[in-house]
Protein backbone atom coordinates (compact mmCIF):
# COMPACT_ATOMS: atom_id res chain seq x y z
CA UNK A 1 0.00 0.00 0.00
CA UNK A 2 1.55 3.32 -0.96
CA UNK A 3 1.10 6.49 0.60
CA UNK A 4 1.14 9.89 -1.14
CA UNK A 5 -0.66 13.00 -1.43
CA UNK A 6 -2.23 11.49 -4.94
CA UNK A 7 -3.58 8.41 -3.53
CA UNK A 8 -5.86 10.53 -1.12
CA UNK A 9 -8.39 10.69 -3.69
CA UNK A 10 -10.46 7.99 -3.86
CA UNK A 11 -8.23 6.04 -0.85
CA UNK A 12 -10.06 5.92 2.14
CA UNK A 13 -8.42 3.69 3.72
CA UNK A 14 -4.98 4.25 2.66
CA UNK A 15 -4.99 7.49 4.17
CA UNK A 16 -6.77 6.30 7.36
CA UNK A 17 -4.26 3.76 7.86
CA UNK A 18 -1.40 6.42 7.13
CA UNK A 19 -3.23 9.45 9.26
CA UNK A 20 -3.16 6.79 12.24
CA UNK A 21 0.53 6.19 11.63
CA UNK A 22 1.56 9.73 11.40
CA UNK A 23 -0.56 10.81 14.39
CA UNK A 24 1.57 8.27 16.51
CA UNK A 25 4.83 9.40 14.87
CA UNK A 26 3.93 12.54 15.42
CA UNK A 27 2.05 12.61 19.25
CA UNK A 28 4.25 9.91 20.59
CA UNK A 29 8.49 9.09 20.22
CA UNK A 30 9.13 6.77 17.85
CA UNK A 31 11.75 4.52 19.60
CA UNK A 32 12.67 0.82 19.31
CA UNK A 33 14.35 1.16 22.44
CA UNK A 34 11.38 1.58 24.56
CA UNK A 35 9.41 -1.12 26.00
CA UNK A 36 6.51 0.92 26.43
CA UNK A 37 6.32 2.23 23.10
CA UNK A 38 6.56 -1.45 21.16
CA UNK A 39 3.28 -1.94 23.09
CA UNK A 40 1.82 0.85 21.76
CA UNK A 41 2.81 0.23 18.46
CA UNK A 42 1.87 -3.66 18.58
CA UNK A 43 -1.38 -2.24 19.75
CA UNK A 44 -2.00 -0.09 16.65
CA UNK A 45 -0.77 -2.52 14.26
CA UNK A 46 -3.51 -5.12 15.79
CA UNK A 47 -5.59 -2.48 15.26
CA UNK A 48 -5.49 -1.91 12.01
CA UNK A 49 -4.92 -5.53 11.12
CA UNK A 50 -8.64 -5.96 12.49
CA UNK A 51 -9.68 -3.36 9.99
CA UNK A 52 -7.92 -5.93 7.01
CA UNK A 53 -4.67 -3.46 6.65
CA UNK A 54 -1.55 -5.76 7.32
CA UNK A 55 1.46 -3.32 8.69
CA UNK A 56 4.54 -3.48 10.66
CA UNK A 57 6.56 -1.05 12.34
CA UNK A 58 9.28 -0.28 9.02
CA UNK A 59 5.80 0.38 7.38
CA UNK A 60 4.18 2.56 9.99
CA UNK A 61 7.78 4.53 10.23
CA UNK A 62 7.56 4.50 5.87
CA UNK A 63 3.97 6.13 6.38
CA UNK A 64 4.28 8.40 8.89
CA UNK A 65 7.44 9.95 6.23
CA UNK A 66 4.82 10.23 3.85
CA UNK A 67 2.02 11.99 5.46
CA UNK A 68 3.71 14.08 7.82
CA UNK A 69 5.07 16.75 5.67
CA UNK A 70 1.53 16.51 3.75
CA UNK A 71 -0.39 16.78 7.35
CA UNK A 72 2.40 19.85 7.99
CA UNK A 73 2.19 21.55 4.55
CA UNK A 74 -1.82 21.79 5.12
CA UNK A 75 -1.71 22.86 8.88
CA UNK A 76 0.27 25.67 7.55
CA UNK A 77 -2.73 26.99 5.29
CA UNK A 78 -5.25 26.54 8.53
CA UNK A 79 -2.80 28.21 11.01
CA UNK A 80 -4.32 30.65 13.19
CA UNK A 81 -1.91 34.05 13.20
CA UNK A 82 0.61 34.74 16.39
CA UNK A 83 0.74 37.44 17.87
CA UNK A 84 3.32 40.25 16.86
CA UNK A 85 5.99 40.21 19.72
CA UNK A 86 8.31 36.71 19.02
CA UNK A 87 10.89 34.77 21.52
CA UNK A 88 13.21 33.01 19.46
CA UNK A 89 16.17 30.95 19.92
CA UNK A 90 17.49 27.23 18.43
CA UNK A 91 18.30 23.90 20.11
CA UNK A 92 19.85 21.04 19.46
CA UNK A 93 19.01 17.71 17.43
CA UNK A 94 21.05 15.00 16.98
CA UNK A 95 21.05 13.66 13.41
CA UNK A 96 23.15 10.35 12.95
CA UNK A 97 26.16 11.11 14.65
CA UNK A 98 26.51 14.85 14.77
CA UNK A 99 24.23 17.88 16.50
CA UNK A 100 22.10 19.79 13.84
CA UNK A 101 19.47 22.80 14.43
CA UNK A 102 16.13 22.94 15.45
CA UNK A 103 15.25 27.23 15.07
CA UNK A 104 11.98 28.04 16.88
CA UNK A 105 10.20 31.03 17.80
CA UNK A 106 6.84 31.55 20.02
CA UNK A 107 4.87 34.38 20.47
CA UNK A 108 4.43 36.02 24.22
CA UNK A 109 1.42 33.92 24.57
CA UNK A 110 3.77 30.82 23.70
CA UNK A 111 1.92 30.33 20.36
CA UNK A 112 4.46 28.35 18.10
CA UNK A 113 5.09 31.29 15.64
CA UNK A 114 7.16 28.46 13.04
CA UNK A 115 9.96 25.83 12.98
CA UNK A 116 13.09 25.14 10.70
CA UNK A 117 15.69 22.16 11.22
CA UNK A 118 19.29 23.37 9.59
CA UNK A 119 22.28 21.98 9.51
CA UNK A 120 24.54 25.11 10.69
CA UNK A 121 24.11 27.68 13.27
CA UNK A 122 24.98 30.78 11.76
CA UNK A 123 23.46 33.89 9.82
CA UNK A 124 22.07 32.66 7.06
CA UNK A 125 20.64 30.23 8.81
CA UNK A 126 18.70 32.35 10.69
CA UNK A 127 17.60 34.74 7.99
CA UNK A 128 16.52 31.81 6.28
CA UNK A 129 14.36 31.01 9.71
CA UNK A 130 12.73 34.34 9.71
CA UNK A 131 11.94 34.95 6.18
CA UNK A 132 10.29 31.44 6.47
CA UNK A 133 8.11 32.92 9.70
CA UNK A 134 7.76 36.44 8.17
CA UNK A 135 6.17 34.93 4.79
CA UNK A 136 3.95 32.85 6.98
CA UNK A 137 2.92 35.58 9.79
CA UNK A 138 4.28 39.00 8.20
CA UNK A 139 6.71 41.48 9.66
CA UNK A 140 6.60 40.88 14.44
CA UNK A 141 6.50 44.29 16.14
CA UNK A 142 9.43 42.67 18.54
CA UNK A 143 12.04 40.43 17.85
CA UNK A 144 13.47 38.99 21.72
CA UNK A 145 16.72 36.88 20.94
CA UNK A 146 19.63 35.70 23.42
CA UNK A 147 22.75 37.26 22.61
CA UNK A 148 23.58 35.15 19.88
CA UNK A 149 25.68 37.28 17.60
CA UNK A 150 24.24 35.52 14.15
CA UNK A 151 20.97 35.75 15.41
CA UNK A 152 21.30 39.42 15.96
CA UNK A 153 22.96 40.09 12.42
CA UNK A 154 20.39 38.69 10.83
CA UNK A 155 17.70 40.57 12.07
CA UNK A 156 19.88 43.76 11.54
CA UNK A 157 20.18 42.59 8.08
CA UNK A 158 16.66 42.46 7.68
CA UNK A 159 15.81 45.31 8.73
CA UNK A 160 18.74 47.12 6.52
CA UNK A 161 17.76 45.01 3.41
CA UNK A 162 14.21 45.65 3.66
CA UNK A 163 13.82 48.66 5.18
CA UNK A 164 11.01 47.32 8.00
CA UNK A 165 10.92 48.50 12.02
CA UNK A 166 11.70 45.54 13.89
CA UNK A 167 12.50 46.06 17.71
CA UNK A 168 15.47 43.78 18.37
CA UNK A 169 15.47 42.82 22.11
CA UNK A 170 18.08 40.96 23.80
CA UNK A 171 17.05 39.01 27.28
CA UNK A 172 17.34 35.95 28.65
CA UNK A 173 14.41 36.22 31.37
CA UNK A 174 12.47 37.19 28.34
CA UNK A 175 13.64 34.45 25.68
CA UNK A 176 12.78 31.58 28.93
CA UNK A 177 9.34 30.72 27.27
CA UNK A 178 10.76 29.35 23.95
CA UNK A 179 13.56 27.29 25.97
CA UNK A 180 10.66 25.86 27.96
CA UNK A 181 8.97 25.26 25.00
CA UNK A 182 11.78 23.19 23.45
CA UNK A 183 10.98 20.83 26.20
CA UNK A 184 7.71 19.67 24.79
CA UNK A 185 9.63 19.29 21.51
CA UNK A 186 13.12 17.35 23.20
CA UNK A 187 10.42 14.55 25.35
CA UNK A 188 9.38 13.52 21.78
CA UNK A 189 13.13 13.35 20.10
CA UNK A 190 15.14 12.27 23.01
CA UNK A 191 13.59 8.73 23.01
CA UNK A 192 14.68 8.44 19.43
CA UNK A 193 18.22 8.47 20.24
CA UNK A 194 18.72 11.02 17.33
CA UNK A 195 17.77 10.48 13.91
CA UNK A 196 19.02 8.42 10.88
CA UNK A 197 19.58 10.82 8.91
CA UNK A 198 18.62 14.98 7.51
CA UNK A 199 15.70 14.35 5.17
CA UNK A 200 14.43 12.15 8.28
CA UNK A 201 14.39 14.09 10.89
CA UNK A 202 12.86 17.30 9.00
CA UNK A 203 9.75 14.96 8.07
CA UNK A 204 9.33 13.88 11.87
CA UNK A 205 10.15 17.19 13.66
CA UNK A 206 7.17 18.63 10.89
CA UNK A 207 4.85 16.06 11.99
CA UNK A 208 5.97 16.60 15.85
CA UNK A 209 6.05 20.40 15.77
CA UNK A 210 2.05 20.20 13.58
CA UNK A 211 1.04 18.05 16.52
CA UNK A 212 2.52 20.38 19.10
CA UNK A 213 0.33 23.27 17.90
CA UNK A 214 -2.37 21.88 17.35
CA UNK A 215 -2.23 20.91 21.06
CA UNK A 216 -2.02 24.33 21.90
CA UNK A 217 -4.92 25.28 19.85
CA UNK A 218 -3.68 26.89 16.96
CA UNK A 219 -5.59 25.20 13.90
CA UNK A 220 -8.26 27.16 12.53
CA UNK A 221 -11.15 24.85 12.89
CA UNK A 222 -14.52 25.43 10.74
CA UNK A 223 -16.87 27.60 12.41
CA UNK A 224 -15.24 26.90 15.87
CA UNK A 225 -15.96 23.68 16.20
CA UNK A 226 -14.49 21.94 19.08
CA UNK A 227 -12.86 18.41 18.64
CA UNK A 228 -9.86 16.66 20.44
CA UNK A 229 -6.31 17.02 18.84
CA UNK A 230 -6.30 13.45 17.51
CA UNK A 231 -9.48 14.89 15.16
CA UNK A 232 -8.11 17.94 13.83
CA UNK A 233 -5.02 16.25 12.68
CA UNK A 234 -6.46 13.48 11.19
CA UNK A 235 -8.91 16.72 9.38
CA UNK A 236 -6.39 17.72 7.53
CA UNK A 237 -6.22 15.05 5.30
CA UNK A 238 -9.59 15.45 4.34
Amino acid sequence: MRCESADFIGARSGITGCNKAGYRAAAYPVSQNTRKLLQTGRVHIEMMAERGVEVDHSTVHRWALKILPVLAKVFRRRKRPVGRSWRMDETYIRVGKQWKYLYRAVDKLGHTVDFLLTAKRDHAAARRFFERAIGLHDVPEKITIDKSGANTAAVHSMVADSGVEIELRQSKYLNNLIEQDHRAIKRRTQPMLGFKNFRCAAKLIAGIETMHMIKKGQLDCPDGEVTSAAEQFYSLAF
